[in-house]
C-alpha cells in the first residue's frame, strides 16, 4: 500500500505539473505580439476586416482569454492538441510525424554526451596534472565556448564538403524508398552523425569537466585510501569505489540539462534541415500557428519530465542508498 500510494502521488504530481505547464505556455504564447488571423488572411490574399472576423470566429480567437484557456485545457486532458491554422491538419498528426526524428537526434546526443563526458572525464581525472589531462580540459573548454550553429557549419564544411564522408543535410537519401532495412538504417545513421555530434558536443564538454572534478574529489576520500592500503588493484578501486560515486553528480546534472538539450535541437535541426520538432517549431513561429507551438511545447515538457524520471531511476541504480532515503 505504501508503494501504491507513492506511485499514485507521483502520477498526480506529474499530471498537475503538465497542466500547470500547459497553462503557462498558453499564457505566454497568447501574450506575444501578432495576430494569427492577420497572418492567415495575408497568406490567402485577403485583408478586409470582415474576413478577419470570420477567421477569428472559426478558430475561436474572438472569445475571451479565459474561455480560450479553458477550452484548450479540456482538449489537453483528452489528448487533443488542436488544429493547425496553416497546415490544415490536426496537431497530433503533425507532431507524431516529426517526433521520431527528434527523439532519435535528442537521445543520441544525450547518450553520446553522457558516455563521452564520463569516459573523457575519467581519463582526465586519472591523469590529473599531466599533459593528457591538460589536453582534454583544453578541448572541453573550446567545445563549451563554441556556438552550436558555428560548430555545425564547420562540421559540414569539413566532413561533407571537403572530405565528402558524410551527408550535409536531411534525414535520409532521396533514394531511400528503394533501400533495404539495413541500408536504410545505415543511411539514417550517416545523416544522424553530424547533428548528434553538434548537439551533444557542448554538453559532453560540461560532463567531462564535471566528471574530472568529481573523480579527483572521490580519489581523495578515506574509503579509496583504505582500499589502496589493503592492496587492491587500481582497476578494482576505480570500478568498485570511485566510478559510481563520481558519476552520480554527472547523471544528476545531465537530467537537469535535458530541457536545454531539447531546446538546442531547434537550432541544430534548422542548420541540418533535420525533419523534427525543431524545424516544425521554427515554421510555426514564423506563421504564428499557436496550436502547433502549444502542442510542441507540451510534448517537449512531457519528454523532459519522462527523462528526469528515468534519471532518478538511473541514480538509484548507480547508488542504491538513494532508494532507501
Amino acid at each position: 500500500m505504501r508503494l501504491l500510494r507513492g506511485i499514485v502521488t507521483k502520477l498526480a504530481g506529474i499530471v498537475l505539473a503538465i497542466l500547470v505547464i500547459a497553462t503557462i505556455n498558453f499564457t505566454l504564447v497568447h501574450s506575444a505580439p501578432g495576430d494569427p488571423a492577420s497572418v492567415m488572411a495575408g497568406q490567402s490574399g485577403a485583408t478586409d476586416e470582415k474576413f478577419l472576423e470570420e477567421l477569428r470566429a472559426e478558430y475561436g480567437l474572438d472569445k475571451p482569454f479565459m474561455v480560450q484557456l479553458g477550452t484548450y485545457l479540456k482538449k489537453v486532458v483528452t489528448l487533443d492538441l488542436g488544429y493547425s491554422y496553416r497546415q490544415r491538419r490536426p496537431v497530433n498528426e503533425l507532431i507524431l510525424d516529426r517526433l521520431g526524428p527528434t527523439l532519435l537526434l535528442t537521445l543520441s546526443a544525450f547518450f553520446l554526451s553522457l558516455i563521452g563526458g564520463v569516459v573523457f572525464g575519467t581519463l582526465a581525472g586519472l591523469r590529473h596534472g599531466k599533459w593528457s589531462d591538460l589536453a582534454i580540459s583544453l578541448v572541453a573548454l573550446l567545445l563549451y565556448a563554441t556556438p552550436v550553429f558555428w560548430l555545425g557549419l564547420m562540421l559540414v564544411l569539413i566532413f561533407s564538403i571537403q572530405l565528402e564522408w558524410l551527408p550535409a543535410f536531411g534525414y535520409v537519401d532521396m533514394r531511400a524508398s528503394s533501400f533495404g532495412r539495413l541500408e536504410y538504417a545505415w543511411d539514417v545513421l550517416r545523416h544522424l552523425f553530424l547533428p548528434a555530434i553538434t548537439l551533444g558536443a557542448i554538453y559532453m564538454a560540461v560532463y567531462t569537466r564535471l566528471m574530472r572534478a568529481s573523480l579527483i574529489e572521490v580519489a581523495a576520500e578515506d574509503h579509496v585510501k583504505t582500499a589502496r592500503a589493503k592492496g587492491l588493484g587500481e582497476g578494482a578501486i576505480l570500478r568498485g569505489h570511485m566510478l559510481r560515486n563520481a558519476a552520480l553528480p554527472v547523471v544528476t546534472f545531465a537530467g537537469l540539462q535535458v530541457g536545454a538539450l531539447v531546446g538546442g535541437a531547434v537550432v541544430v535541426e534548422t542548420v541540418f534541415s533535420w525533419p523534427g520538432l525543431g524545424r516544425l517549431t521554427f515554421d510555426a513561429v514564423t506563421a504564428r500557428d499557436y496550436p502547433v507551438l502549444l502542442g510542441i511545447f507540451l510534448v517537449m515538457s512531457v519528454l523532459v519530465i519522462v527523462v528526469n524520471i528515468l534519471t532518478d531511476l538511473l541514480q538509484r541504480l548507480i547508488d542504491p542508498r538513494i532508494a532507501v532515503r
